[in-house]
């Protein structure tokens, strides 16, 4: 942070920005002396410069992260910047190191900035492109969205900056198209934008793995900072991000002031969603609300509802088209009195504006997303972070005092890596073969084999997956060396091996077109019902109907409808974690009246209470049920759940089902305790048939395969809380 300049071109007694830090900047600014001074001086004397920058600009002072960021950064430190949204974190990260590309010369390809989303990297690339110019660099933007043309251009051309996502980088490794050695050569830095969207599953040991594979190629160690809204253990993950690497690294995150205003928050009870569509557009009228759901289904059902009942509504998900989700963002960000209802892809970093509030159906599954979520509002001078949940069931009116109270407690959840990501491990073999078309069978150590769940592997089960890929024809092994087998270009090879370079599963996909105009896409499961194809959809806050399906070209033909329709997509609710869950059951057991809940909150959750009565008295939770089976309410989750389930059929040959909060077993009660001696000795023998594989799977030998299915099927730690409970 030396740089930042426009300062000598500036004209006399021009008017300051009145925004707050770096995002202040704009074009009035001439940037013809920007380069030199960010080159004049060393680290101190360019930080000083800064500051008489920040003076000269008129800001107040450059937000407390960007301040603290800019020695590690300068000094080449890995690093990981936490604060909330819109707290400044990406010019805390890619000023400094574009001060470092002006200051050191850096030429080439330098600086690759991750995100998880395509639409993140479409709302970042004119920011940072801006940025770029003002130092005579260029930046561009590469995802599966961008066509072959502009690819091509980037190819022959190479920015300064690339904006991509991890996906996309594999695929121009493994790309015949691209020469990586050349447009990779000169890599210094990469910024991970959103980093706890990845470090949970996954996507981030594949992400790490794509590093580990630059670093060979640009010849040094590329530094790492990740950016993240705030979690439960930061320091672990500064270590999963670069624990292994070269070189110092340091956490900057900068704790709450003491005197920072209290967020506004509220928890009401509307019982339906057609009572949340009336609340939201009977309230904050001539407001900018947010509004998010957790399901695509339920986002697209309010959009309607609002927008029969007269409200200015837009509607932002994942199945959206991106040129429909672009337009509807940017015209939300350009209203006033609108709302716009989004599922989670809204809950990271792209820019919709100024909110004035931020609602809630029912509850997210963490306080982490909760977190988020309020981060969206309170950047304006003087306003506040609010966030007004809306719950529509009495288990959802738990769920969101849940969050709450674990919130106001301090608590955040720990980002959980993926223990034993053994299928990632082949599936990088393979890609690697791709990349270098042949390599011996020695060499992949030096790619990837400083990645410590690579590295640690026990060498027996490293080698029976090395083995599996070379039986199975994944690899063909000739005179020491490997090359791609058979079967993988046969299952692997369709469209230039896309499926290779992506480590999640989508269900087949059918385009919805209303003329030339593609509004979306459906799952093929949601143009079924049971008297044959579905007639009507709901995409984009709109009812359609089905005028052709092309079941060949997977293409749909829609005309707007005036009736209701609904729109079914794949996916679940996700498990809430152990302590959620007993933070629900300390909810129960207790006569607090919080003051975050409505009178119709509160008088919600006494009915609930009254409901739960039995549990002050039966601390164990364990009942005989009516029909003479158990009922266990563990309030552990259903990841731990389904493990009880799982030991109790195979073990004890016992039928059971579970939720986050209980246990049905068919068993008596002199059963029930046997299984409770097998729950506490902790047997790990689970059906196949209890839990579904994921992607690359089939890439491992049996063994290793059940074993990484059972690690991804349970929440060890809510296991681990469980027996201990237990004894």
């Amino acid at each position: 942070s030396t740089f930042f300049s426009k300062l000598n071109g500036a004209k006399s007694g021009a008017p300051a920005p009145a925004k707050h830090g770096w995002g202040a900047l704009d074009d009035q600014w001439d940037g013809a002396s920007f380069e030199a001074a960010l080159k004049a001086g060393h680290k101190d004397e360019r930080r000083a410069h800064l500051v008489g920058v920040v003076n000269t600009l008129g800001w107040r002072e450059l937000r407390p992260l960007q301040e603290a960021s800019i020695t590690p950064l300068l000094e080449g430190k890995h690093a990981l910047l936490l604060a909330p949204t819109a707290g400044g974190k990406t010019e805390a990260a890619f000023l400094p190191l574009l001060s470092m590309m002006a200051t050191e010369n850096w030429t080439e390809l330098s600086i690759i900035y991750v995100c998880p989303l395509k639409a993140l990297l479409n709302n970042l690339h004119g920011r940072l492109e801006r940025y770029c110019h003002w130092v005579g660099r260029t930046c561009a933007l590469w995802h599966g969205d961008v066509l072959a043309g502009q690819r091509g251009r980037i190819l022959n051309n190479l920015p300064d900056c690339l904006l991509t996502t991890p996906e996309s980088l594999e695929a121009m490794l493994i790309s015949a198209k691209t020469e990586h050695r050349n447009v990779f050569a000169g890599v210094r830095a990469i910024v991970i934008d959103e980093l706890h969207a990845f470090a949970g599953d996954d996507r981030g040991w594949h992400l790490l793995s794509v590093l580990e594979r630059l670093t060979r190629i640009s010849g040094r160690e590329i530094q790492r900072v990740g950016l993240s809204a705030t979690v439960g253990n930061p320091a672990a993950l500064m270590e999963w991000l670069a624990g292994h690497c070269q070189g110092e690294r340091q956490v900057v995150l900068i704790p709450q002031p003491a005197d920072a205003a209290k967020p506004e928050v509220k928890v009401d009870y509307v019982g339906s969603l057609e009572n949340a569509a009336r609340v939201i557009s009977l309230l904050h009228q001539g407001e900018k609300r947010l509004v998010f759901c957790d399901s695509r289904s339920r986002v697209e059902q309010l959009g309607m509802l609002l927008r029969s009942a007269g409200v200015e509504t837009y509607v932002s998900h994942s199945s959206l088209s991106a040129d429909e989700r672009k337009k509807a963002e940017q015209a939300f960000a350009a209203g006033g009195n609108c709302v716009i209802v989004a599922t989670s892809t809204l809950e990271l970093g792209i820019d919709v504006g100024d909110l004035d509030r931020v609602i809630q159906i029912d509850a997210p599954a963490s306080v982490a997303s909760f977190l988020q979520r309020i981060g969206r509002t309170g950047r304006r001078s003087g306003s506040l972070r609010n966030c007004l949940f809306l719950t529509l069931t009495g288990e959802s009116l738990l769920q969101a005092a849940a969050i709450l109270k674990l919130w106001e407690s301090g608590y955040v959840e720990p980002i959980q890596p993926p223990r034993e990501p053994a299928h990632l491990f082949a599936q990088q073999i393979i890609a690697l073969v791709l990349q270098e078309r042949s390599i011996a069978s020695t060499d992949w150590p030096s790619w990837i084999g400083r990645l410590p769940p690579f590295r640690d592997m026990p060498v027996d089960e490293r080698s029976a997956i090395l083995e599996h890929l070379v039986a199975k024809h994944y690899l063909h092994e000739d005179q020491g060396a490997w090359m791609v087998g058979t079967f993988a270009e046969s299952e692997l090879g369709r469209r230039h091996f896309s499926e290779l370079v992506s480590v999640f599963t989508s269900p087949p996909l059918f385009t919805v077109w209303h003329g030339r105009l593609q509004i979306g896409t459906v799952e093929e499961t949601g143009l079924r019902s049971e008297h044959g194809t579905v007639q009507t959809l709901a995409l984009g806050g709109r009812a359609w109907r089905v005028m052709e399906v092309d079941w060949k070209k997977r293409r749909l033909e829609v005309v707007p409808e005036a009736i209701d329709a609904k729109t079914r997509w794949l996916g679940g609710a996700r498990s809430l974690s152990y302590p959620m869950c007993q933070a629900i059951k300390s909810i129960l057991c207790e006569e607090t009246i919080y003051g975050f809940l409505s009178q119709r909150a509160a008088a919600e959750l006494s009915e609930v209470r009254a409901e739960y009565a039995w549990l002050v008295g039966c601390p164990s939770g364990v009942r005989v049920r009516e029909d003479m089976g158990m009922e266990w309410w563990t309030f552990a989750g259903r990841r731990t759940n389904q493990w009880i389930c799982d030991v109790a059929s195979v073990e004890r040959g016992i039928s059971s089902t579970c939720d986050d909060m209980r246990v049905r077993l068919d068993c008596s009660p002199v059963a029930f305790e046997d299984l409770k001696q097998n729950l506490r000795a902790r047997p790990r023998g689970v059906p196949d048939s209890e839990v579904s594989a994921g992607k690359f799977f089939d890439l491992l030998p049996d063994e290793v395969r059940d074993r990484v299915i059972l690690s991804k099927a349970y929440d060890r730690e809510g296991i681990e809380e469980l027996v201990l409970a237990l004894k």
